[in-house]
């Protein structure tokens, strides 16, 4: 059983799909899993609850022998494992082109997120395996592959800007460090490789030629980027561990310059955790050469970030404590670093109570910090008792309000912050959507809720009194207290009248086996008001009734029969689908496929420019007419 710290933070055992369900669930099956494996391995106890204290802040070592000192008492001389997986498609929007396309599905207006498809609204930039591929896509007649770059390592992310553009590359190799004073005695350090993230950006003025202007590389495994105006800030994580008494401090190199950090500059908390990470915040102005900037925070392992305009706030989750009533709890903390036009400066620090899902459980709005949260407690020997709760933090990350014991028993599996209003979605056995007013910072309440089957993994706002949820429908078990999801469904809530909101239309795709991207990424998300557009990649499974001569049990997967991108029409009125597209002609692939199903040509994202609709697949790129889907032509990859 291999337990993970990836991308998208604390991930839990790697068990074959047929084997789990959502139901009590699979997040407080593995929380409790993970927390009787740290207690069996002896991991260091975590301070009360609020151990860090309001309104203190991280100190910086003194010296390198204290940093190392450090570690050594908490004992982190451990092995850590980096898992890059998990990463998706996006499409950018070049403000400055006349031309009508689609932006990314970002989470805030004006701070971009990386990922591994772009267009400008004329050329696309995509990454198959690893190479990067520049595709003159627009208009359709001419489309046609200009460029192709080809990297040793593993390509994570692309930002386009101009005749910028960003690529993020991982690679691995091992950590080789001479012994001090014995330049000639190098030290291999054991048990894993070394993880560098190198920042590569190219002048694409010419883009059947990209000329590689910069690179600059940083030890660790890279977290999450953003890129706002002309600057991009980088987050990345490194294993922070002590062999053979030498703590590898992490290194940037700007082309042939290379910065070794200083422990004297690494901010810390001088709190007990079981697992320390270097996390490092990069900036680069992608226009000039100027040096990069950087700060250090010697934490516990990032699970989520969240970026606004003017702060970068960064999650460290914290193992239960015992409190006062000898109940097991988690907290997480929060750090929060200023950025201005490059600039990074460590502000403050905070603590909640609970885990947090996601990004998306977490916002800025007025001058104010919202954050959702699901605790477990035990007692006495009791089953867990799970409950949420969402907390207004001020600037110097206190808490002003809060909301507590939501939907006792259950966890949270999505929340979306919009303005002075936040939605939340609960799930066990059914799916309570709750409408929640946050207008005033000091007293947020609940303003109503909804009880439905199934749940969502994801909430994307359609206006200001409507909300799209995408996740899972559910049928209720009938011998235990929990539930068996089934296939994606899409549902649309009107939230107008608060006290009672309502799904006032759903969509259902496939049977249990049924899959889409976007319940783990969001940018797989394909939406357009205006133009009454939305579209998702699915993974289609259907269950064949004749095999079931008794009738269909709750728990029986589909087979897989068909991969594409599900076309929608949306209005106030509800949904209607408006096709479909694939990029499998051969059904014998599904039939092939077991478990698990891969191909090269699975649909992954969806783009339009003007009135073209782009599906990208790793193989190829597939243009249809907007309007009514039909098929325009293609470029194989």
């Amino acid at each position: 059983m291999q337990w993970i710290f990836g991308a998208k933070g604390f991930r839990f055992p790697k068990i074959g799909r047929r084997l789990l369900f959502h139901g009590s669930s699979g997040l407080a099956l593995g929380i409790i899993l993970g927390l009787t494996l740290f207690t069996i391995i002896g991991l260091p106890r975590m301070l009360e609850p609020g151990g860090l204290g309001s309104n203190q802040t991280l100190l910086r070592f003194s010296s390198y022998e204290e940093l190392r000192d450090f570690l050594n008492q908490t004992g982190s001389t451990g092995n850590w494992y980096y898992d890059a997986s998990s990463k998706g498609f996006v499409v950018a929007l070049a403000e400055s082109s006349s031309v009508q396309f689609s932006r990314t599905n970002i989470q805030v207006e004006g701070v971009d997120e990386a990922d591994i498809v772009k267009s400008d609204g004329e050329y696309i930039y995509l990454v198959s395996g690893n190479t990067l591929i520049i595709v003159r896509a627009y208009p359709p007649e001419d489309a046609e592959v200009l460029s192709k770059i080809t990297f040793n390592g593993t390509v994570t992310g692309v930002f386009v800007n101009g005749d910028r553009l960003v690529v993020f590359q991982e690679d691995y190799g091992y950590w080789i460090e001479p012994r001090e004073g014995e330049s000639e005695k190098a030290i291999i350090y054991p048990g894993f490789g070394e993880v560098k993230v190198h920042v590569r950006i190219f002048n694409i003025e010419d883009r059947e030629n990209p000329v590689l202007a910069r690179e600059i590389t940083v030890n660790g495994g890279y977290f999450t980027s953003r890129m706002i105006g002309n600057y991009v800030y980088a987050i990345v994580n490194q294993p922070a561990t002590v062999i053979e008494g030498v703590v590898p401090l992490p290194v940037i190199k700007d082309g042939d310059h290379a910065e070794k950090v200083e422990a004297s500059d690494v901010y810390y908390a001088n709190v007990s955790d079981y697992f320390y990470a270097f996390t490092t915040v990069l900036s680069v102005d992608i226009m000039t050469d100027e040096a990069p900037k950087h700060e250090v925070f010697l934490v516990g392992a990032t699970s989520a970030v969240y970026v606004s305009r003017e702060n970068i706030y960064v999650t460290i989750p914290k193992m239960p404590v015992f409190n006062e009533e000898s109940q097991q709890m988690e907290t997480t903390e929060i750090h929060r670093i200023q950025i201005t036009d490059g600039e990074i400066k460590y502000e403050t620090s905070g603590v909640v109570p609970g885990f947090v899902l996601n990004q998306f459980s977490m916002d800025e709005y007025d001058g104010y910090f919202r954050i959702a949260t699901t605790t477990h407690t035990w007692r006495n020997g009791e089953e867990p008792a799970s409950r949420n709760n969402v907390y207004i933090l001020n600037m110097d990350l206190n808490v002003t309000g809060k909301i507590e014991d939501i939907a006792p028993g259950e966890t949270i599996y999505s929340a979306r912050f919009m303005g002075e209003r936040g939605y939340l979605v609960t799930f066990k056995k059914i799916d309570p959507f709750f409408v929640i007013d946050l207008s005033d910072p000091a007293n947020p309440e609940i303003l109503g809720k909804l009880k439905i089957t199934g749940y969502s993994d994801y909430l994307h706002p359609y206006d200001e009194n409507r909300v799209i949820g995408i996740g899972k429908e559910t049928i209720e078990a009938e011998e235990g207290d929990f539930a068996w999801y089934q296939g994606v469904k899409i549902s649309f809530f009107d939230v107008s009248d608060v006290e009672n909101p309502i799904e006032i239309d759903k969509y259902e795709i496939g049977d249990r086996g049924t899959d889409s991207p976007i319940l783990w990424d969001h940018k797989a998300l394909l939406f357009d008001k205006e133009k009454n557009l939305l579209a998702i990649p699915v993974l289609e499974a259907k269950i064949n009734e004749e095999q079931y001569p008794g009738g269909v049990p709750s728990n029986a997967y589909g087979d897989y029969v068909w991969q594409g991108l599900y076309v929608f029409d949306i209005s106030e009125d509800g949904l209607e689908l408006r096709g479909r597209i694939t990029h499998i002609e051969d059904l014998d692939e599904y039939m092939k496929s077991g478990f698990y199903f891969s191909s090269d040509y699975m649909v992954q994202r969806s783009l339009y420019i003007e009135d073209v609709l782009y599906t990208i697949s790793a193989k190829k790129i597939k243009m249809n007419n907007l309007a009514d889907l039909s098929e325009i032509g293609e470029v194989e990859l």
